[in-house]
């Protein structure tokens, strides 16, 4: 059976400083994102395109919603395959490039989780498990370039980083 999940923001130009859209330079690109009983999001444009630096701009929200996404079905996947994960921060980066007269799109995007873990759990699944929250992503599932992750694992207590690196793990993984 298929469900069907709707999601709704609202998304209200703040932007306007009299004169509206008369001339390109008249007019802030900020905005705010907004969904019932969430507080909002100070959105704008990339500095690039004349946006302000201090506020979130689309670009980076879809970033973090990939990341978010692994994130989550990543912990999930852990929870239940006997690996305890006790910190994890990722450090995702997308490529946007420019297209000639045709706008702009995604060309790749790169999680970097450095994930640690319990001294007693299993490392090699722990990095394997990336590539099946990667398969269960919804936003990955969704977009049309691809997203890789290059993982770091790390065991509590221990000062050394990249236990384990997940390179291995990251295979095959585009959509």
């Amino acid at each position: 059976m298929t469900r069907h999940h709707t999601y709704t923001v609202t998304v209200e130009w703040t932007g306007n400083q009299g004169p509206g859209t008369a001339d390109y330079k008249a007019y802030s690109r900020n905005h705010l994102i907004s969904a019932d009983g969430k507080p909002s999001l100070k959105g704008s444009s990339d500095p690039s395109f004349r946006g302000d630096a201090g506020r979130w701009n689309p670009e980076e929200l879809l970033v973090a919603a990939l990341s978010a996404c692994h994130k989550l079905w990543y912990l999930h996947l852990c929870s239940v395959n006997g690996v305890v994960v006790v910190g994890y921060t990722d450090r995702a980066e997308g490529t946007m490039v420019e297209d000639q007269g045709a706008g702009g799109r995604f060309i790749d995007v790169c999680l970097r989780p450095r994930v640690v873990i319990t001294p007693d759990s299993p490392p090699g699944t722990a990095l394997d498990l990336h590539a099946q929250a990667h398969r269960l992503c919804f936003i990955a599932n969704s977009v049309s370039f691809p997203v890789r992750h290059e993982a770091d694992l790390v065991f509590a207590g221990s000062e050394a980083a990249g236990a384990g690196q997940g390179e291995a793990a990251n295979e095959g993984l585009e959509p």
